[in-house]
């Protein structure tokens, strides 16, 4: 599980401007007509040709839980294409995007500050910037430990130094034992 990846996938699909659909076999009728076929359907769910045209004529109505992670998975990817697209502009141009965890974060800071680590809630707004390198980084397929290495360090710059108005000396900030994590747009 990616934490940092479905979080920022998540944030995108509050912006669905209609809901995916929800039964099994509407969701595999979705993946046969964006896939052009039953046997492509079947090889990226791993299973076979025929339980996906069951599905399909609604002969099978329950998939294993599994499964149905799966093809919920699928589906959502594939789905509105066009509306995640300009949610993401929108964050990484304009609208920024804004993360709300309780987890434990400390710093490296100068011998005789409190670099302690320690469990914070916080619900910060991080600007556009941060949001196109968070879209950027996770399109290009970055690891969950290289979307937290930005996460970090866009709460260092924003939350801990606001903006360059303290914390100058601030040198790292470590986020770590997450306990939450949410993005919204």
């Amino acid at each position: 599980m990616t934490l940092f990846g479905d979080g920022l996938d998540k944030a995108v699909q509050q912006a669905f401007t209609r809901p995916a659909p929800k039964s099994a076999g509407a969701q595999m009728r979705y993946l046969v007509k964006q896939y052009k076929g039953t046997k492509a359907v079947a090889q990226m769910l791993r299973i076979s040709q025929r339980t996906v045209e069951r599905y399909v004529k609604d002969q099978i109505k329950t998939p294993r839980p599994d499964l149905a992670a799966r093809l919920d998975r699928a589906v959502k990817a594939r789905w509105q294409p066009q509306v995640k697209a300009k949610a993401r502009e929108k964050a990484a141009s304009t609208g920024g995007i804004v993360i709300d965890t309780r987890a434990r974060l400390g710093y490296t800071a100068p011998i005789g500050s409190t670099d302690q680590d320690r469990i914070r809630h916080l619900t910060v707004a991080l600007p556009p910037q941060y949001a196109a390198r968070l879209f950027d980084a996770q399109e290009a397929g970055a690891t969950d430990a290289h979307l937290r290495e930005i996460a970090a360090e866009a709460l260092k710059e924003v939350y801990f130094q606001d903006s360059g108005r303290r914390a100058g000396s601030l040198e790292e900030v470590r986020f770590t034992d997450i306990e939450h994590l949410e993005f919204g747009l």
